[in-house]
């Protein structure tokens, strides 16, 4: 899509910063700052058009600060640049998801052979619930 030829425009407006990451490493961990937040300036951005920031701010709501930082964290990996990239995939990825328009839905009816089926499930059922019905004393 047009995010592929955007990327390397996108990456200048993107700030990195590293510190030290929970999880998997041992005492790699406590030694080496592996833990990579990625911080996207959305309304300053020169490359996103008004109605796209719109759309951003609204639909990543919960991840965008006061600021209008998107804040993306990844420290899966025992390395760096591994989270780095993994960071960035994340990004594009909402980016991508959040300005595809949702596809339209068309409304269809049920066919006939549906609505056959249904009503001669409903009467299997009535028939079967009448059956536990006790007998009428006369």
């Amino acid at each position: 899509m047009i995010f592929n030829l955007l990327k390397i425009s996108f990456e200048s407006e993107i700030l990195f910063s590293a510190s030290r990451s929970s999880g998997p490493g041992g005492q790699n961990v406590n030694k080496v700052s592996t833990k990579v937040e990625l911080r996207f300036n959305i309304p300053n951005s020169n490359l996103l058009s008004d109605s796209e920031k719109e759309i951003l701010l609204v639909k990543l709501k919960n991840k965008i600060n006061n600021e209008g930082d998107l804040i993306l964290v990844s420290q899966e990996e025992r390395s760096q640049l591994k989270n780095k990239e993994k960071a960035l995939e994340k990004f594009y990825e909402l980016i991508e998801k959040a300005l595809t328009p949702p596809k339209k839905r068309k409304p269809t009816k049920p066919t006939q052979a549906s609505k056959k089926k249904r009503l001669e499930e409903k009467k299997l059922v009535s028939e079967k619930k009448s059956q536990r019905k006790k007998p009428d004393m006369e």
